[in-house]
């Protein structure tokens, strides 16, 4: 990778949330990139101003009375570039998430195979899936024509066919969407992203070419069994950028701005995901989560390969009334540490998705958003396992060992202790084996991924100074037992000769008082065949590990986490999980 300097020394990343804007302003410190200082502000995109610039505007201004420095001009709007006399910045990039999902109608010849592979693709930006249509639906061409005219979707996206494959029966599909096409008028004609069988290329140019906006990637399945996304993921992000542009007000402002280094908050996720799997061990892969107020991300990557899904309509906002018409209510209140009536937990639920900008004034309701963080990231979890293709010694249904997991968003960095971050992390995800939690402490890994491809070299700095907080080293067992049955002992060596043991029980969270910083050896001997990571069921082995903000945890609750009928004893439960880490802080 280049990490060549570039003229361009302060830069502002800004980051257009549904509720928040924030602004973060880089620049470089005796010889090196730092981050210096965040500004954020409510989001202007919808009512009453209809225009995203005032809240740019404003969390700018918030970063300029931080840091002192002149950046905007009320004559000349924002400084770029900065001045001989160091005022404005050299550069600005920026991020979205804020607006409705984008709709999609995904085509493809068979329903588990290229329809499929259109709707991981989907599924890597904020969009809604509105219609499949495939050779298995029996629609007639009239059919398609209709489903197209009365939907007209943002974005149609086309998949099938390996490269020398199927070819006759995918152009009779596309008859259908071209003539749909020609009878929208200009402002309905959708997006079509063609990612097929790449010898059908010029024939999609020829007919779709001038009376659609069309855009062609590479096949996302050249040969069964291969999947090349990222290709496509590019042309599916600058759609993005071009239905964001029609739908909200100041966008083209912003893009003057950046010159053109706009992006989704998704992708730019997705990017610094799989540009830090490149730099941390390559062999687990990293694992992203971001949870915000409408959408959750999860972006797992493994020596550069990427699997990104974003699941609008589960936040802890404005889309906490998709997490509930998600799951249900029983699996929301069963993450509680206190007894809270059914009718108060969606009464909560629905006002905070009607009015997402409000804050928690009573700790019951706090309790409630933490649990509707867990509660989305676990179907978030659920939804992603089968796409990460990666060996595991583990069952396939669980999440696979990564090194490490780091979480970002407001509920997270906002937490009252790192104890509560850690909770919804730990519960939420279920990590196994042997891995570490850190926190995205001040939001940068959007900014950052967003950054990373005009200058790697600033991600590359800023990473390497302590960007990420370490709440802790988890050592999660995986299998099953009686309650408190002892499953693994446990040796400490410290690096001053001193040790010490524990014998862990099944159903218990135990935290190891290890300083953060601190670097031990762990020896870890399973017992009743139960699966550490060392290489299978029952086996023993050494681990070198890193005391975090919250010490090691020994997490022997099981995978998956198994919840009682009796919310009572599920609330018991709870509270004694959250004290044993509250213990330690």
């Amino acid at each position: 990778m280049d990490t060549t300097t570039i003229s361009a020394k302060s830069l502002i990343a800004v980051d257009i949330g549904n509720t928040i804007t924030r602004a973060l302003f880089f620049d470089v410190v005796a010889g090196k990139y730092r981050f210096l200082a965040s500004g954020s502000a409510p989001t202007t995109a919808g009512a009453p101003i209809f225009d995203v610039t005032e809240g740019v505007w404003r969390a700018i201004e918030e970063l300029q009375f931080i840091t002192s420095k002149t950046i905007l001009s009320e004559k000349e709007g924002l400084i770029i570039p900065s001045t001989q006399d160091n005022q404005g910045v050299d550069i600005m990039v920026a991020t979205m998430s804020a607006g409705n999902p984008i709709t999609v109608v995904t085509v493809g010849l068979l329903d588990n195979v290229s329809l499929l592979n259109a709707e991981h693709l989907a599924k890597t930006t904020y969009s809604e899936i509105i219609a499949k249509i495939s050779l298995n639906d029996r629609r007639t061409s009239s059919d398609r024509i209709n489903l197209l005219t009365e939907k007209h979707p943002d974005v149609i996206i086309i998949s099938g066919g390996t490269d020398q494959g199927a070819s006759r029966s995918l152009l009779s599909v596309m008859e259908s969407i071209g003539l749909s096409s020609y009878l929208l008028e200009d402002s309905q004609k959708p997006h079509i992203l063609y990612t097929g069988n790449e010898e059908l290329q010029e024939d999609v140019k020829s007919g779709l070419g001038k009376i659609s906006k069309l855009r062609i990637a590479p096949n996302i399945q050249p040969v069964l069994g291969k999947e090349n996304i990222y290709p496509a993921q590019k042309e599916l992000n600058e759609i993005y950028k071009d239905v964001r542009m029609r739908q909200t007000g100041g966008i083209r402002d912003v893009l003057s701005w950046t010159e053109g280094h706009f992006t989704s908050t998704a992708s730019a996720f997705g990017r610094i995901i799989r540009f830090l799997s490149e730099k941390y061990e390559p062999e687990k892969g990293v694992l992203g989560v971001d949870i915000g107020s409408f959408a959750t991300i999860l972006a797992a990557a493994h020596a550069g390969e990427e699997t990104l899904r974003v699941f609008p309509s589960l936040g802890v906002g404005a889309g906490s009334k998709g997490i509930l018409e998600e799951s249900s209510l029983e699996n929301i209140i069963r993450w509680l540490p206190l007894p809270l009536p059914e009718q108060v937990v969606r009464d909560y639920i629905y006002n905070k998705s009607t009015y997402p900008s409000t804050l928690p004034t009573e700790s019951d309701h706090l309790e409630i958003e933490f649990a509707l963080a867990k509660q989305a990231l676990r179907i978030a979890s659920e939804k992603t396992v089968p796409s990460l293709h990666r060996r595991s010694a583990f069952t396939s249904s669980l999440l696979p060992p990564f090194e490490p997991i780091i979480g970002s968003g407001r509920i997270l960095t906002h937490a009252p202790s790192r104890s509560h971050s850690l909770s919804i992390l730990l519960d939420g995800m279920q990590p196994t084996g042997v891995t570490t939690l850190a926190l995205d402490q001040n939001g940068l890994l959007p900014g950052l991924g967003a950054v990373s491809e005009i200058n790697p070299l600033l991600t590359v700095q800023v990473i390497e100074t302590n960007t990420f907080l370490n709440l802790g080293t988890i050592i999660a067992p995986v299998g099953y037992a009686r309650p408190g049955t002892p499953i693994l002992r446990i040796r400490v060596n410290r690096e001053d000769g001193r040790t010490f043991t524990r014998e862990i029980k099944f159903g218990s969270l135990t935290v190891l008082p290890i300083e953060i910083g601190e670097k031990v050896s762990l020896h870890l001997r399973p017992l009743h065949r139960f699966d550490v990571g060392m290489g299978g069921p029952g086996k023993s082995g050494k681990v070198n590990a890193v005391g975090g903000s919250l010490g090691i945890i020994i997490d022997a609750r099981g995978r998956p986490l198994r919840f009682s009928q009796d919310q009572e004893k599920n609330w018991k439960r709870n509270e004694t999980w959250i004290k044993s880490l509250h213990k330690y802080e």
